[in-house]
């Protein structure tokens, strides 16, 4: 069964949505562009918000006047949801909502597009077709959130190197792994445990490799 979701937050970098879906050795760029199709789109009527203590936000619904902007993944298997659900975890309820999909300009259609650009450009906001979508909404309480917009564009500069184990703002093959064990194993783990080295991680490495033994069985 072929799913389509909207993120709103890391996994709108495709190095992060790739290592959560296909892990760490995802399939050739040409697989993976045949396999999903990823472009710009907006929520109406929620809010992002910066989590306390952590480089992910989170997304509540509020009133007619807000929107949210992100990607529209199409393609995703049953597999691939049940390893973003892990990924997600118990902060997250995943619902369904309508998104309107985002003429791409030149820009958005370009090199940024590569990591997700999701530019607040005015000329950029024209809406098109509405679409149906699961979402990853926050259920763990307000008081975890903070009030101002979270930057993807700050994630990707200087948080998404511990995510991924690559340098941030590199976008091709020369990604080169990083120690991240101090940032997983700090008190206060900013990826909530889902960086390279983090529990979420570990325990989707550990049904991939449950699921290749059920398979040659």
């Amino acid at each position: 069964m072929s799913h389509t979701a909207f993120f709103y937050g890391t996994l709108m970098a495709p190095p992060v949505l790739h290592r959560v879906i296909w892990g760490p050795s995802p399939p050739s760029t040409s697989v993976q562009k045949s396999l999903l199709t990823i472009r710009p789109a907006i929520l109406h009527r929620f809010q992002r918000h910066k989590v306390k203590h952590a480089d992910y936000p989170a997304i509540l619904p509020a009133n007619m006047s807000t929107s949210v902007r992100g990607t529209l993944v199409t393609g995703l298997t049953d597999g691939d949801i049940w390893r973003l659900d892990i990924f997600e975890g118990r902060e997250y309820e995943r619902r369904k909502v309508s998104v309107r999909l985002l003429q791409q300009t030149p820009r958005s259609a370009g090199v940024d597009a590569a990591i997700g650009d999701v530019s607040q450009a005015e000329e950029e906001n024209i809406e098109g077709d509405e679409v149906e979508a699961e979402v990853y909404v926050w259920i763990a309480g307000k008081q975890r959130l903070e009030p101002e917009e979270w930057d993807f564009d700050h994630f990707v500069k200087e948080k998404m190197a511990r995510w991924v184990g690559r340098e941030p703002g590199e976008m091709d093959d020369g990604f080169h792994v990083l120690d991240v064990d101090d940032a997983v194993a700090a008190q206060k783990d900013p990826t909530g445990g889902r960086g390279l080295n983090g529990s979420i991680t570990r325990e989707l490495e550990k049904g991939a490799e449950e699921e290749v033994v059920r398979s040659a069985v």
